[in-house]
């Protein structure tokens, strides 16, 4: 299908991805069946002079030493002389190859007047034009691809939006995609990009109503089904919940439509229906693997881990492919469920893919659980990494099961170590800057937290770390109190940074400031540590009946937890509150 590829043109961003052709296939212009042939009439009479031979020569050779600038100017300079449109598409590649969108369109605007006919050169100056945001320009390639299309226009409209998806401007996407839809609505399709392009664009009423359109020409399709519940959810859940059942009345077979009903049921807290829909789903399809997992996925969401744990182990009897995501999962229900054990055998069934070191950090997080540290920490240290993440993620996961068992010092050496080997990974910076606290290093706290704000400036933690732990101390408390300010404004939602901003105000001297911003992350989450500091801030307060019992209902919590634990001794005097 054209616009498949166009479709591939756009998400590669037609930039340094795409991959330049060699050279002989200049010579073998039109031998691919995916490619237009090029009629040997219409190419021009040029014949190879020297200075043509030394322009292609220097292109090419640039080209293959990765000076990509000398490349683009020699075959661009080519395509203007020989007026040859294998040579236009050439420049087009080299151009993209570079990321040089400027010349690549200059090249594309000449492949596409000397051969009007070829759907590759038309598909990629349209790309191009959508990447530098000149809709008005691609509209018309667009309609030729569009109108090219014969049993594939539908599918074409259902890509439409994701070919513009790269367009900031959702007005003028959804714009062009009217505009594009004018001679084609009698398909549903049509309806159905119009309705994603309004809902991208904040047009909520517009994508209910072209959703609509969509399943009266095609009543029976599912996907505009489940979009059009989506859209009635953000108007109201109960609306969605109505369509979702009427729709399901007469199509009851639809298992994808009634998954999403399920879901709005639980959403909508709605749970013994959702279980009736469970249920149902499990009648209906007992040997549909692909239906028991997703059952087992939403009785997780409405903690049913029975139903799940049943669920899971049924998609894995039927022959559920993925048994790796399958035994992840049930791995998580295990641990969620306080079966150790179990856990860790589901978590070692996992042999392959994206949830491989997941798994495995997991196994030896419950290794180290047991007791079993050294054994931990060597069942890490032995697991492969492919990149310098990978390597990051299990270091820090390492480093996570030293924390708990309070080795401070070990943790900083082996965060410091590996800081040597990857050094400035953000991830491996803020972890550092902790355990330096944890061990009096303020200055390689300070150090780490400063280094990485400079590399991630919108890390809102970073911030917060930072102004935390100057406030904690009593010190620069105005800067404490800017750099919080700076990560509230950065996640104005964290409640543990609403908790910092409340502690810096009472530190400051501010009780009532301090209080406020504490009763507000307290109330978010009733959090051990947020508890201690509003704990304190009631007792200085005078509201010492209060104080203890935030503190006695946080200890019931959290009886470890050292931050409550070390205000309790400093201002009661004793470990727990009587």
């Amino acid at each position: 299908m054209k616009f498949k590829l166009l479709c591939v043109l756009l998400l590669s961003g037609l930039t340094a991805c795409a991959q330049i052709p060699a050279n002989k296939e200049i010579e073998n212009a039109g031998e691919s069946n995916e490619q237009e042939d090029i009629s040997e009439l219409n190419l021009p009479k040029q014949e190879l002079t020297a200075p043509i031979l030394f322009d292609f020569l220097i292109g090419e050779t640039a080209l293959q030493r990765g000076n990509l600038d000398i490349s683009v100017n020699r075959y661009l300079k080519l395509a203007r002389t020989t007026r040859d449109p294998r040579i236009a598409k050439r420049a087009t590649e080299i151009s993209l190859h570079a990321g040089n969108s400027f010349a690549a369109e200059q090249a594309a605007a000449m492949w596409i007047e000397l051969e009007p006919d070829s759907v590759d050169a038309r598909q990629t100056i349209a790309a191009l034009l959508v990447n530098l945001g000149k809709l008005d320009a691609a509209r018309p390639h667009l309609e030729k691809l569009l109108a090219s299309e014969k049993e594939g226009l539908g599918n074409a409209f259902m890509q439409l939006n994701q070919l513009l998806s790269r367009n900031p401007d959702k007005t003028a996407t959804l714009l062009l995609i009217q505009q594009l839809s004018q001679p084609y609505k009698d398909l549903p399709e049509v309806h159905f990009a119009i309705s994603q392009a309004a809902w991208y664009a904040n047009q909520h009423q517009l994508a209910s109503d072209e959703m609509e359109r969509a399943l009266a020409l095609r009543p029976d399709w599912e996907i505009a089904a489940i979009h059009n519940g989506r859209i009635l959810q953000r108007i109201s859940i109960n609306d969605a919940s109505d369509f979702y059942r009427d729709y399901l009345k007469k199509y009851p077979t639809s298992n994808e439509v009634r998954i999403a009903y399920t879901r709005a049921l639980i959403n909508g807290n709605e749970i013994d229906l959702a279980r009736e829909q469970l249920q149902w789903l499990m009648d209906k399809n007992s040997d549909d693997a692909e239906i028991m997992l997703a059952v087992g996925l939403l009785a997780t969401e409405m903690g049913d881990f029975d139903v799940t744990e049943t669920s899971f182990n049924k998609a894995l009897s039927l022959g559920y492919k993925d048994t790796n995501a399958v035994y992840f999962h049930l791995g998580q229900i295990y641990e969620e469920t306080k079966r150790p054990e179990m856990a860790m055998e589901s978590y070692q069934m996992v042999k392959s893919g994206g949830r491989y070191l997941p798994a495995q950090i997991r196994y030896a997080d419950l290794l180290a659980v047991k007791g079993y540290l050294k054994e931990a920490r060597e069942h890490l240290q032995k697991l492969p990494a492919a990149n310098d993440q990978q390597a990051a993620h299990l270091i820090l996961a390492e480093a996570q099961i030293l924390r708990r068992s309070k080795a401070h010092q070990e943790v900083f050496d082996l965060l410091d170590a590996s800081l040597k080997k990857l050094p400035d990974y953000p991830e491996l910076l803020y972890d550092r800057a902790l355990a330096a606290e944890k061990i009096g290093k303020f200055n390689i706290l300070e150090q780490d937290l400063r280094k990485l704000i400079q590399l991630k400036p919108d890390n809102a933690h970073a911030y917060n770390a930072l102004g935390y732990s100057l406030a904690e101390r009593g010190i620069q408390l105005p800067e404490a109190l800017q750099l919080i300010r700076k990560a509230v404004e950065l996640s104005p939602e964290d409640p543990y940074i609403m908790d910092s901003l409340g502690w810096v105000y009472y530190r400051m001297g501010n009780l009532a400031e301090g209080l406020n911003y504490l009763n507000l992350a307290f109330a978010a989450r009733p959090d051990a540590e947020i508890a201690a500091h509003l704990g304190e801030v009631l007792w200085v307060h005078g509201a010492k009946d209060d104080a203890k019992n935030i503190w006695r209902s946080a200890l019931e919590k959290e009886p470890d937890n050292e931050v409550l634990l070390e205000t309790l001794q400093r201002l009661t005097k004793k470990k727990i509150v009587d």
